[in-house]
């Protein structure tokens, strides 16, 4: 997957789009206008909202800001709206739902942070330039007042638009220094964009860089989350490497860049992992899911960062990483903890980092049955994501290394389809279950149980599906070697 090369766009193009987008959101944006301007209130459709109806990307959540303050936002939109919550009042915003539309209203505001400060402290302003001035970047800092439709742009965000470029209404210096999480946008925009992001801005995030430190981890989270989910995160991800920013924010990424030694070749690990994840966004049709996947994603970035700490360099001129799936799989279960990920997609990740390379002993197909069943059991619910990032792992040039490698891995899955089928694979377990183990062996619950337990299914894995006769036999026998 190539970087975008974004289609031209005139102003007068934007405007025809922004036009025929605020016709549709018409019922919504200009009866709320009314409520607000029959109150004496100003109100602006603001941000993501206008700037994605100028690429003609349909919203329906829309965020707009006012001069008025929460108390009489609350009061308004509960008479307007469906329903109201007010999670954000601390930063001026009030929620609503009217019919199938999600609403914000946020009161014109500005930001900084203290320089020691993970948090904002939020003032109240009564002007929509000023609101405007203090976002992250120009195309995020248009708007369009209702109900009379009338744009602003007082920072030249629909030429940044039209040319797809990034670029601060203030000095990115003074952007940053505001909210250090910029510099993280800046990325994760460019990744979902397609944008070039202006020299002076990158400028910027390199001498700042440091500066994120101070950016909670969860904040750091969700902006990487929504980098890597992007259509092109490896414009976003490139461009926190070279900038530093990924040396405090994901450090694994950057480490992968190895230094090479004259004498021993291999493998740049950087591009290839980077070439993995695109690659694996390439067959995310697989897993059957809407949009994209995170945990297959972020697997395929994390699937090869425990190779700088397991490289070895050998005599013959071959350089090795033996155990770096086990040692990978612990790196991107500490990061992710860090990161405050949940448990779920942190064990999701971890493992298929973790078996990542199993498949590579099949050969052209030498695996018995069991070892197939063992594989299935192993993957567990991440199949289907270990089948996506195992064939996303093969970046090889030589085309016939390369289709071989895809007929073993066809074969592999034909072979589980079959297993699947006749043995539930799925679900696999014992032919005895713990009830049946102690009433045979007349013992109660205890750790014998559980020893029998795993016999039995090691018994099920090696010969598949057993009689509860053949299984009865094969317990009691186990039960009166162990005894002797």
């Amino acid at each position: 997957m190539s970087a975008p090369e974004p289609r031209a766009r005139t102003v007068v193009e934007l405007q025809q789009a922004v036009e025929a987008e605020l016709a549709r959101l018409a019922p919504v944006v200009d009866a709320l206008g009314e409520v607000f301007a029959a109150a004496g209130h100003e109100l602006a459709l603001v941000g993501g909202p206008v700037r994605d109806a100028m690429l003609g990307r349909p919203h329906h959540d829309l965020d707009f800001a006012t001069s008025a303050r929460p108390d009489d936002t609350e009061k308004l939109l509960s008479a307007w709206g469906d329903a109201t919550w007010d999670m954000g009042r601390d930063f001026g915003t009030i929620g609503c739902r009217k019919g199938e539309w999600t609403v914000e209203v946020t009161t014109y505001r500005s930001e900084a942070y203290d320089p020691d400060s993970r948090k904002p402290t939020v003032d109240f302003g009564d002007s929509l330039a000023g609101d405007l001035g203090r976002r992250d970047f120009t195309v995020n800092a248009m708007a369009v007042r209702v109900p009379g439709r009338v744009v602003e742009d007082p920072f030249g965000g629909v030429v940044d638009l039209a040319q797809g470029v990034l670029r601060t209404p203030g000095t990115p210096e003074a952007s940053f220094s505001d909210d250090p999480l910029r510099m993280l946008r800046a990325a994760r925009f460019a990744a979902q964009l397609g944008f070039e992001v202006a020299p002076e801005v990158v400028a910027a995030m390199t001498d700042m860089a440091a500066r994120i430190e101070i950016i909670s981890a969860e904040r750091v989270r969700d902006e990487l989350v929504k980098l890597v989910c992007a259509p092109w995160p490896r414009l976003g991800l490139t461009l926190l490497v070279e900038t530093g920013l990924a040396s405090y924010v994901l450090p694994e990424l950057p480490a992968l860049a190895l230094e090479r030694d004259e004498h021993h070749r291999h493998k740049d690990v950087y591009e290839h992992t980077l070439t993995v994840l695109e690659q694996a966004i390439d067959l995310e049709p697989r897993l059957g899911t809407d949009g994209p996947d995170f945990v297959s994603r972020f697997a395929a970035l994390m699937h090869d960062v425990g190779k700088p700490k397991t490289r070895r360099f050998v005599d013959d001129g071959t350089v090795t990483f033996h155990h770096h799936d086990v040692v990978g799989a612990k790196i991107t279960r500490k990061r992710m903890q860090a990161l405050r990920f949940s448990k779920e997609e942190t064990e999701a990740v971890s493992s298929l980092v973790e078996l990542h390379l199993r498949f590579h002993g099949y050969g052209s197909g030498e695996w018995t049955d069991s070892a197939v069943r063992r594989y299935v059991r192993d993957a567990g619910d991440q199949l289907a994501r270990l089948h996506v990032l195992t064939r996303a792992d093969c970046t090889t040039r030589n085309r016939r290394k390369a289709d071989a490698l895809r007929r073993a891995y066809d074969d592999l899955e034909a072979r589980i389809a079959v297993l699947q089928e006749q043995e539930e694979l799925d679900s696999i377990r014992p032919d005895l279950d713990g009830n049946q183990i102690m009433e045979l062996l007349g013992i109660g619950p205890g750790r014998e149980v559980g020893e029998a337990y795993r016999f039995l299914l090691e018994l099920r894995l090696d010969h598949g599906p057993m009689s509860t006769e053949d299984a009865t036999a094969a317990l009691r026998a186990w039960w009166a070697e162990r005894s002797a």
